[in-house]
Parts: C-alpha cells; structure tokens; sequence
C-alpha cells in the first residue's frame, strides 16, 4: 500500500513539475545534444549499453543535460541509483549511502550508482569520503558540476573518473526540442493547439544561449500566459499564437553564463588577449564586450590590455604603452559605463598596432641567464663612485661619458661577455631602433680595428729585431 501511495505521489509531482523536467529524454535516442560522446558508437553509449559504466564527472555549462543524462543512466542501469545534491548533503549522509552500497554488493551483488548533483560544493574533506569506494567499485560515481573539475575536485578524485566535457546546445538542437514540447501530447505542450512563428522561434533559441532549460522555460511561460486570454475563445478552436512579441515578453534578456573567477573569465581573457595579439580588432571588441557585459572588473581588464601592449607590442609602436597606461587610470578614475569607451579605444589601438615581442623575449631570455648561468660580476669601470672608498677599490676607472664622443657613443663595454638579448623586428618603429643598434655596433667595430693596428704594428716591429 506504501508504494501505491510513493507511486501516485511521484506521479502527481510529476504532473506539476516544470516542462524541462517532464521533458526529460527516457531513451538515449531522446537525448539531445553532446553527441560527441553520447551518438551512436561513441565512448560513453557505448558503456550505458553495455551496463559497463565506470566512475564519470559530467562538467558543463547550466542547462545542457548533466542531470537528465544522469537520470537516464539510472533508467537504464541494473545497479541502485542513489542521488544527491551536494549543496544539500553532508559527510553523514554520504557515509550512509557508501554503507547501504557495500551491504547491497555483498548480500545480492548489485553495484550502486550515486549520482553527486553540484560535486564542486563538496569541500576536499568531504570528497575524500568517495575515495576508497570509488577506488573499490563498491559504487560507481556519477559528479555533475558547472566548474572546472581539475579545479574544484580532488585530483585523486579526478584520476578514478573518466571527464565527459558538456558544450552548450546547438540552436539545431534547441529548435527540436522546443518542437517536440510544442507537439507532445503526453509530458509537453501538445493538448493545446500552439502555433509558433519562426520569428518566435529564433528568438527563444537566440536568448537560451545554449541552456535548454532556459528555452523551455520560456516557452511554458509564453503558452501559460496566452491560456487565459484564448480560454474564452476556446470553443472556436483559435489557435494559441507565440509571436516574436509574446516570446520576447517570455524570456526577457538572456543571462549571460560567466564566473568572475572560473572558466569564462580566464577563457575570455585568454580569448581577448589572443585576439589584440593576433591584430584582429573586431574579435577584440566582442570578448572586450562580453566581459564588460558580464560584470568583470575594469581594472582586471585595464591590466591585461596594458600588458598586452608591453608584450605583444612593444618598440614596435610605443605609443600602445603610453595609450594602455592611460587607459588604465581614466578607467580607474571614470568608472562604467563610460569605462568602456576607454577600454575599447586602447584594445582596438592595441589589435591594430604593429606586433613585436622582442622586449618581451629580452628580458625573458635574461631573466633565464640570471636564474639559471654564473652571475656576471658588474664591470669596473660601471661600479659606483659616490663614496669616498670607491677609488680606492679602481671603481669608475676607465668609464667613458658617451657625450663626449661623436655620435654620443663610447666604445666601451657595459656587460662583459658579448651576448645579445633584445634582437628588434623590421616591424613598426623597430625598423628604426634596428637601424640605430646596427651603426652603434660598427662605430665600435671600427674603433676595435683602429684599437688593433698599433698593437700589430709592435708585433711586426718586434720580429724585425
């Protein structure tokens, strides 16, 4: 009588649940998307068909069928399926579980699946927990999250789980799945009569970003909402018409997916520093876009725009440099929304400037020399002289002012080995620099060879006698 009344209640939830939740695939052939490891013939369909699973870590983006794969899985497989959300779970509960699961292998061999919804809210203690029966195969792990497991999960962890990546859904995709809830009479939308124009369509595909909870959502809020209106007309049989007004009305502005200190920050980073780089302004100004959109901080932003122009730019065009530096304190000192003006101008200066990292590859070819190689003495005559004892050491002897020579150059020695870290481009203003460092270095070569003739004179002279 108990699992009479467990079954009605689970079926009558069911009833209310939200459309993406009643839609929910029941057969892998339901299942949309992520076919790169779920389509026919592929690692992971392969395992759920062969009831072979072993301990996984689905890791996406919200809305793109981590917990419905999950649930599938449990459908499909002949172990127990345990599941929990581990915002809501504590190392007790986890410990009852893993002890159900060894009771049950032992008494009828039956393996257990635990489905961990959210595993990135485990702190390390808790997930250590998993780790011994994980290792065992007493039960088979299943962790869902929205951040990047080779951050927010243990590496021991990691190493017993096979990572299935979850890419945001293909507007293909969107489009079936809207479609079938559109026309499924028994878990959709299909006991109303839904007419959805293409321009509707577009829209809810547009804005879902991806999320397929966030289209269906949608979509169950525009028909609600049209119900009222047509239930009076409802003997006319009139149709309840999503147009591109009603779906705008329904989802509103989509939700842009970033974390400030996860994935899509340092992705988008990455993303907008390659572009200036890669001297590509349009690409720049819509990663510079999304962050700013996303509420990333304008300074982080400053920063990295600043470094690029030292890195990726360098004498190439100074002027980056000096318009990056400026960038950085008007956008500390105007603050959004104008900020984005600033920040704009100087990566799209940045994108479009001539590129050489050759300063970059100075100091860190130097850098590596200092860390790594015997530590060059400073040379005498460079030594400091601004104290009494100094002459007495032979500090300053021998230095030469360079503007007392032609030219502004002397000819002596600043480093003491011959070794050549800043090597400038025919790039931009570096063509410039290279053309300078050239006739420095025949000025010297010269004054070398005039240096050498009298010596080699009194060489000569020498075997005369």
């Amino acid at each position: 009588m108990s699992n009479l009344f467990a079954q009605q209640e689970k079926q009558a939830l069911s009833a209310q649940a939200p459309l993406a939740v009643r839609l929910r695939p029941r057969t892998l052939d339901e299942f949309v998307g992520q076919q790169h490891f779920i389509g026919k013939g592929k690692l992971l369909r392969r395992m759920i068909e062969a009831d072979r699973l072993t301990s996984v870590i689905f890791y996406g983006p919200p809305g793109t069928g981590k917990t419905s794969l999950a649930q599938l899985i449990a459908r499909l497989t002949s172990a127990e399926f345990e599941q929990v959300n581990a915002a809501a779970t504590g190392v007790k509960e986890i410990r009852e579980i893993l002890d159900r699961a060894k009771t049950r292998l032992i008494a009828s061999q039956t393996r257990t699946v635990l489905f961990i919804d959210e595993i990135h809210r485990f702190n390390r203690a808790q997930q250590d927990v998993l780790l011994n029966d994980v290792e065992e195969g007493i039960v088979i792990l299943i962790g869902a999250t929205t951040e990047n497991p080779f951050f927010a999960v243990n590496s021991p962890l990691i190493s017993r789980s096979q990572i299935f990546r979850f890419e945001p859904l293909s507007e293909e995709d969107l489009k079936i799945l809207i479609q079938r809830a559109i026309t499924d009479t028994e878990r959709g939308l299909g006991k109303y009569n839904i007419e959805i124009s293409p321009e509707a369509l577009e829209l809810f595909v547009r804005l879902s970003d991806g999320d397929a909870r966030r289209a269906l959502t949608g979509l169950e809020i525009a028909v609600l909402s049209l119900l009222k209106d047509t239930e009076a007309n409802r003997q006319n049989k009139n149709e309840i018409v999503i147009d591109k007004e009603v779906a705008k009305e329904s989802i509103q502005e989509k939700a842009l997916v970033y974390d400030g200190i996860g994935d899509e920050h340092y992705d988008s980073a990455s993303a907008l520093i390659k572009s200036m780089r890669g001297s590509d302004p349009d690409a720049v100004v819509y990663w510079l876009a999304r962050m700013l959109a996303s509420g990333e901080d304008i300074r982080f932003l400053a920063r990295r725009i600043a470094i690029c122009a030292a890195e990726d730019v360098g004498n190439a065009d100074p002027m980056a440099l000096v318009l990056a530096n400026a960038a950085v304190q008007i956008t500390e000192f105007v603050g959004m929304p104008e900020a984005q003006l600033i920040l704009s101008q100087a990566a799209i200066y940045i994108a479009c400037a001539p590129k050489s990292n050759a300063s970059a590859m100075a100091i860190w070819t130097a850098m590596d020399d200092v860390k790594n190689n015997r530590t060059l003495p400073v040379p005498i005559h460079l030594r400091d002289t601004h104290y009494k004892g100094a002459k007495k050491f032979g500090h300053g002897e021998g230095y030469q002012y360079d503007h007392s020579f032609p030219e502004g150059i002397s000819m002596q020695d600043y480093l003491g080995v011959t070794k050549r870290y800043y090597l400038p481009t025919n790039r931009g203003y570096e063509i410039n620099i290279g053309k300078y460092l050239e006739k420095v270095r025949q000025l010297r070569k010269q004054f070398m060879e005039i240096k050498k003739q009298p010596t080699e004179q009194s060489n000569k002279s020498k075997e005369r006698k």
